[in-house]
């Protein structure tokens, strides 16, 4: 977990903005099918409880159901990959890239890397 506690962020253009009190996960890779076609190689990913995460700004913000698991937030203006939601779980993850630096978050891991592109290795 991250030592800061409260953590803003947002994408490109700023029509997604938001803040995350109190610690973030270790940041995750994947390489599954579907983060590699929304970010267009892998996700790298945070995440933290729902209920310490604030929209601040949902001018653009748009969801899509990816999978009866999991639905994705991101911005309908810029296309920035921002949240991704499991359904099942009372989390919501987010694309540490999007997040104001400093983070104060390390790669922990990669999953799925069995799913990742033919044209790097893990």
């Amino acid at each position: 977990m991250s030592d800061n506690h409260v953590h803003l962020g947002g994408c490109l253009c700023g029509g997604v903005r938001y803040q995350v009190d109190g610690p973030l996960r270790p940041v995750v890779a994947c390489h599954c099918s579907q983060c590699r076609k929304t970010s267009g190689h892998f996700a790298a990913m945070t995440s933290a409880p729902r209920d310490r995460i604030t929209i601040l700004s949902d001018e653009t913000l748009t969801w899509f159901d990816s999978s009866p698991e999991a639905k994705r937030g991101f911005c309908s203006r810029c296309g920035g990959n921002v949240f991704w939601i499991p359904r099942a779980e009372d989390r919501m993850s987010i694309t540490a890239g999007t997040l104001d630096m400093p983070t104060g978050l390390t790669l922990s891991h990669h999953i799925f890397t069995e799913d990742a592109g033919d044209y790097y290795e893990v």
